[in-house]
């Protein structure tokens, strides 16, 4: 039974390994200091934030989020950690709430491995504070317990870190919030770069009466505090980018600025700001919404205006809808309490008093209701033309498979700014779908999820049609990958231990775009992980070096992607600690994960492997509610990219890459 915690109290642990899970509303930061038998933290090492978010025992997310999952083994701790002390921050700079008293009390619980709930605590009276430590586990005579503490600090992270006993509090809280700030775009649905005057110009021009009924989002931030993105070092982000372009610099990229701030929507211009968008539809008429046009947010190319109004278009839906579900909500609450108040009354129960009660507070939920859903409607129906005008627009990375221009495609000098790995929609309206955007480089793998577990979708489905559709969802992507990508720039690796995916991966194979043939049995799977672990390791060394002159001449500097089918079998625990290890350190120097895998079949192996799945973004083969957006926490459903029935268009893009590559003499 689920202890509910006060201020104070405490409860006993039932077991060491546990999750703690923080639901916070607004995106928070997260991280935890191990302390001794005293509470003295010993030094930084014994502090994990997004910037170091590992240690032994602990792991803390490496971003701010409106949900936690902070992972804990209370017998790996350190020798000498009797203490977990979990803290959450607001983000500074990050155009959101700057204190708890502004935002819903956050909501903390203690959790086993299997998702049952040992103990919660909600943080409830804090008002000016902007950090707060939530709770503690703490170890009284070899019996861990955990403490809920709620003390808030209105002097925010460093006064925090220092009640705490950390040394120069204030330098290790700005190396936290600039990891945060770094980290922005690694969540599922980060929201787009802003200027200050907001980046839709549709909601200026447009009608107040129809823009979306939700609260407006928080101010946007001003670009000036945002950190330098520095040059990258070819070594530290993988392909050796001569030309500015919008490829993000990787969180390990070494080097300096050679000017001012850069804009972080394109980390490798250095102008002083954006240029306006281009001119937009007449200013509609009064009481009229204002006409839709592909590319009406701001930035410095049409590729970035679109990504910038997608993830535009992303928040209104997400908001509208919230507005809407608020008011049906409300509506509901109404009813019940009048109703309470009438039926209490011992007259309304006689005659038809009663029935009239009921039957005027029923109208006016219906009345509130139909109000609310006709401002959905509204909304709906502008963002659904929206839609219609921006889809048809999109260049081949954000578009579908069935979108003619991927019949015209060429491969770019450049990489663009994001990939588009599938759609996301709402119940309110299914048939008005939001595309589901990456940034570029990948700043984390992919897993699609092939278990029957994963979705009712799945639980219906045949295991290896599900299996076969999973794999053919991977090749698609990295066939993606392989289009968006200069000739040379990316490469693919495939591990297939039993050989069972030679059908799926027939399009990749026949065109010869693989950096060798598909790794089978355990010799194959050594090689392929031996050969990624060196890569990840050498360029480490040369980043850290500042080195990057002294890579070996037969080291690939391109981007890498490692696709594995049907993990994990085939591998044994050699082999699972490199794949790990190529998770957790190979993104920061471009080598990244695509996982085929059952989540509930690797369970064997246990919470080895949790890290490894809480580092990729989960997707899957059939449609499946399981994405949030980072506003208001709506359970999205994705749904995959497909090619059209009788398409040849993987074919045709993947013949153009094999081209291309000949040309480059690649």
């Amino acid at each position: 039974m689920t202890a509910e915690l006060v201020r104070g109290q405490n409860h006993t642990l039932p077991q060491t390994r546990l999750e703690i899970r923080v639901s916070a509303g607004t995106p928070v930061v997260a991280g935890a200091t191990l302390g001794d038998e005293r509470g003295t933290v010993r030094g930084i090492e014994w502090i994990a934030h997004p910037g170091s978010p590992q240690l032994p025992g602990l792991e803390v997310s490496q971003q701010a989020a409106a949900d936690h999952r902070l992972a804990v083994d209370l017998e790996a701790l350190p020798t000498g950690a009797h203490r977990v002390t979990v803290l959450l921050a607001l983000p500074v700079g990050a155009g959101g709430p700057v204190r708890f008293g502004a935002v819903p009390a956050p909501f903390v619980a203690v959790t086993g491995l299997d998702g049952t709930e040992i103990a919660s605590f909600t943080l409830t009276d804090l008002d000016a504070e902007s950090a707060v430590s939530a709770l503690e586990l703490y170890r009284r005579q070899d019996v861990w317990k955990v403490r809920a503490v709620g003390q808030g600090y209105a002097g925010g992270l460093a006064a925090m870190l220092a009640d705490q006993g950390v040394t120069e509090p204030a330098a290790l809280a700005g190396t936290i919030q600039e990891a945060v700030t770094r980290g922005l775009a690694r969540s599922v649905a980060p929201p787009p770069p802003r200027t200050p005057e907001g980046d839709r110009v549709r909601h200026a021009t447009g009608s107040a009466d129809h823009r979306p009924t939700a609260p407006p989002p928080p101010p946007p931030p001003s670009p000036a505090p945002e950190p330098p993105e520095p040059l990258t070092d070819p070594a530290a982000t993988g392909p050796a980018h001569t030309a500015p372009g919008p490829a993000a610099a990787g969180p390990a990229a070494a080097g300096t600025s050679a000017g001012g701030p850069i804009n972080y929507a394109h980390p490798r211009r250095q102008h002083a700001a954006p240029p306006s968008p281009p001119p937009t539809a007449p200013p509609a008429q009064p009481g009229q919404p204002a006409q839709p046009v592909a590319g009406d947010a701001t930035g410095w190319s049409m590729d970035e205006r679109l990504y910038n109004q997608i993830w535009g278009m992303f928040e209104d839906l997400a908001r509208a809808v919230a507005a809407y579900r608020s008011a049906v909500d409300f509506a509901e609450s109404r009813m019940d309490q009048e109703l309470d108040r009438a039926l209490s009354d011992p007259r309304n129960r006689i005659g038809g008093a009663g029935d009239r009660a009921r039957e005027a507070a029923r109208a006016k939920r219906d009345e509130l209701t139909s109000r609310a859903r006709e401002a959905l409607d509204r909304d709906l129906a502008q963002l659904a033309a929206e839609a219609a005008v921006v889809e048809p627009a999109l260049p081949a990375a954000y578009a579908g498979w069935g979108n003619p221009v991927w019949h015209a495609h060429r491969i770019p000098m450049e990489i663009p700014m994001a990939l588009r790995i599938g759609d996301l929609h709402l119940p309110e309206r299914t048939d008005l779908r939001i595309p589901l955007l990456v940034r570029l480089p990948l700043e984390r793998g992919i897993w699609v999820d092939s278990g029957r577990a994963a979705s009712e979708a799945a639980a219906l489905m045949d295991t290896d049609r599900l299996r076969r559709l999973a794999m053919e969802t991977a090749v698609a992507h990295a066939a993606r990958l392989l289009a968006v990508y200069p000739p040379g720039e990316f490469a693919v690796h495939v591990i297939d231990p039993a050989g069972s995916a030679a059908g799926p991966l027939a399009p990749l194979v026949e065109a010869g775009v693989l950096a060798g043939p598909p790794a089978a049995g355990p010799g194959g799977v050594a090689s392929v992980l031996a050969h990624l672990t060196r890569r990840v390791d050498l360029v480490q060394m040369a980043v850290r070096a500042r080195a990057a002159d002294s890579l070996p001449p037969d080291l690939d500097t391109g981007e890498q992607l490692l696709v594995v089918n049907d993990f994990p079998h085939g591998f044994d625990d050699r082999a699972v600690t490199q794949l790990r290890y190529l998770a957790d350190e190979g993104p920061a120097v471009g080598v990244h994960l695509l996982m085929v895998a059952d989540r509930e079949e690797a369970s064997a192996y246990g919470p080895i492997l949790d890290p490894l799945w809480r580092s990729l973004l989960r997707i899957t083969p059939v449609a499946d509610s399981h994405l949030a957006d980072p506003w208001v926490g709506h359970a999205w459903t994705y749904e995959p990219l497909t090619v059209p029935p009788g398409s040849r268009v993987l074919e045709q893009v993947l013949a153009a890459v094999a081209e291309a590559r000949r040309a480059a003499g690649r």
